[in-house]
């Protein structure tokens, strides 16, 4: 042992000396030149089997183990209870009726129809609907000595069948109009010409529709419009619309061409109630075909539509032609998500007018009016629009248009010369008066869902007018206004109002004198009050079936002129019953 120890020690002590040289010695610095590149390589190396083999004499050999198990049962009664998975309770779907019919009646003779069926064949891939509306009244209006009733009654039936790559359907309509030109104030005339004076003016519609729609397909969907007008004074218009849409994808864009056909033509047995005298007839016509080529682009949060609308106008009882470019281009861009997103447009188009169209927006017209299309130049707008709150929406917009040959209405002069068959020439009928005009407009509009069951909404609109002719912008508002809301109470009962703001309008009373132009008539600007007009409605439902409801109108009874010389009802009230069934 202690001869180790001494081995050890003089091992240890050389190599320390050896470690302390090499710290203490400086070798010097020499250049080595490598004449070959060192290129190493990988020889296999030798793997360490996982069970080597022992070359020791003496090895333990394994002995070899037998064992079994011995399985005892073991007694249990545990029985796990059967689960049963919650249930949440559905609310049942509310049953529909394929049918529905509502009466009403009220004060000033007033009388409310409505009757709508619906039925489906094949599996619902054919649909045949009839609809019936009838509204009429026969009440008296106090400051005129004509008769003031009115009722209107439309007939509807439809056919549409769908498929899976494409669905069409047909329909026509029936219409019977009757008014009365009883703009005439109390005293006006001694009661032997009162007593003359034919007021009453019918009109008769009949129509048909056809559409087509189709999937994969360039051939997008195509409208058709037929429609035959007339009225008593022997006044007739025809009129046919065709409307084909083409879709061509281009990459990633999709390229909208839509097309259309629009001819009208009519005739008015009787002369321009500027003339004191009923000689000749007025006849139109009118033919357009037009092109709207629009290429779609969407890009994440912006959506831009770039387009022309391409016209070709043809007035062909005056043989004359003209050729129309006008733009179309829309966009709008989300700023905030739904919160805010700003939308913008020039658009402008060749508007088609018609005798059926002057009749809908003011039926005490004259059958003699000059008819032609508005040359709507470009209308540019921009706005903002999205939601406030989650159940609060708003929408404002700002626009600026330019059109040419737009209508107007005001009074036609009486005309004391005339003798036509119908009494329309006193100065209680209107005529339209075209002028250039230029309307630069404001609007605004706010939409609340306070819950499930109450919605309630205001607009506003701001309009200046500025008239090539430098007359007012005749019978045209400078503010309109409107309020809305709609509750429903329980399941029985619900709740509805509407209030309305129309304001001041500017009209023309004049009298024909006989050689004279009709720049010349005496005449003199009137301005109608604006005025408010306020409604409600109130129902109850028995059940899913039978309900009944009240309706009021005109709420403050105002005595106001919608049209010149034309007082509206005071209050009215109805009262109706409506049924669903199935049929």
């Amino acid at each position: 042992m202690q001869k180790n120890i001494h081995i050890f020690s003089v091992l240890f002590l050389g190599l320390w000396g050896a470690v302390s040289a090499q710290e203490t010695d400086d070798i010097g610095t020499e250049t080595v030149t490598v004449v070959k590149p060192y290129s190493p390589t990988v020889s296999d190396a030798f793997k360490v089997k996982s069970v080597p083999n022992l070359n020791d004499s003496i090895v333990l050999q394994k002995k070899e183990i037998n064992y079994s198990i011995f399985s005892v049962p073991v007694a249990s009664t545990f029985t796990p209870a059967k689960g049963k998975a919650s249930r949440v309770k559905k609310t049942p779907p509310p049953t529909l009726y394929n049918s529905y019919a509502s009466v009403g009646l009220g004060n000033f003779n007033n009388a409310l129809v409505d009757l709508y069926t619906s039925r489906e064949f094949n599996r619902g891939e054919d649909l045949l609907d009839f609809g019936l509306s009838h509204h009429s009244s026969r009440g008296d209006i106090e400051s005129t000595p004509l008769e003031t009733d009115f009722y209107n009654t439309k007939f509807d039936a439809s056919y549409a069948k769908k498929d899976r790559d494409m669905d069409w359907g047909a329909s026509i309509g029936l219409q019977h109009q009757s008014y009365n030109w009883y703009g005439i104030e109390n005293n006006a005339f001694d009661e032997v010409t009162v007593a003359s004076i034919d007021e009453k003016q019918n009109y008769f519609n009949v129509q048909g529709k056809a559409h087509l729609n189709l999937e994969d397909s360039f051939f997008k969907k195509g409208n058709v419009l037929v429609r035959r007008f007339w009225d008593t004074s022997e006044s007739g218009e025809n009129r046919v619309v065709i409307n084909p849409t083409i879709e061509l994808p281009i990459t990633e864009e999709l390229v909208t061409i839509n097309t259309k056909l629009d001819y009208v033509n009519g005739n008015f047995k009787n002369a321009s109630l500027n003339s004191t005298t009923n000689t000749g007839e007025i006849n139109y016509s009118q033919f357009q075909a037009s092109l709207n080529p629009s290429l779609l682009v969407l890009r994440d949060d912006l959506t831009l539509n770039l387009g022309a609308n391409i016209v070709y106008g043809m007035d062909t009882e005056n043989d004359d032609i003209d050729f129309y470019i006008y733009p179309a281009v829309t966009a709008s861009y989300r700023l905030l998500d739904e919160s805010v997103i700003a939308y913008g447009g020039v658009e402008g188009e060749l508007k088609q007018n018609s005798y059926y169209d002057f009749v809908s927006e003011n039926p005490y017209v004259s059958p003699t009016l000059d008819v032609r299309p508005t040359d709507k130049q470009y209308e540019g707008y921009i706005g903002l629009k999205g939601q406030l709150l989650s159940n609060v929406g708003y929408n404002i917009k700002g626009s600026y248009t330019a059109e040419n040959r737009k209508p107007l209405f005001f009074l036609n002069p009486q005309n004391l010369f005339r003798t036509d068959e119908k009494g329309y020439f006193y100065g209680n009928s209107f005529q339209v008066f075209y002028d250039d005009v230029k309307t630069l407009g404001i609007f605004g509009e706010l939409n609340v869902d306070v819950n499930r069951n109450f919605t309630l909404g205001i607009n506003a609109e701001f309009y200046d007018y500025d008239t090539e002719t430098d007359n007012p912008a005749w019978n045209l508002p400078s503010i309109k206004g409107s309020l809305f809301m709609d509750y429903q109470v329980n399941k029985q009962w619900y709740f509805g109002a509407n209030l309305f703001y129309i304001g001041e309008r500017d009209d023309l009373v004049s009298q024909a004198v006989q050689n004279v132009v009709p720049s010349e008539f005496p005449a003199t600007i009137v301005t109608l009050d604006g005025f408010f007009d306020a409604n409600a409605h109130v129902g109850y439902r028995f059940n899913e079936q039978l309900s009944v409801f009240l309706k009021a109108s005109n709420i403050a009874n105002n005595d106001y002129q919608r049209w010149a010389n034309f007082r509206v009802q005071g209050f009215q009230a109805l009262a109706g019953v409506s049924y669903k069934f199935d049929f």
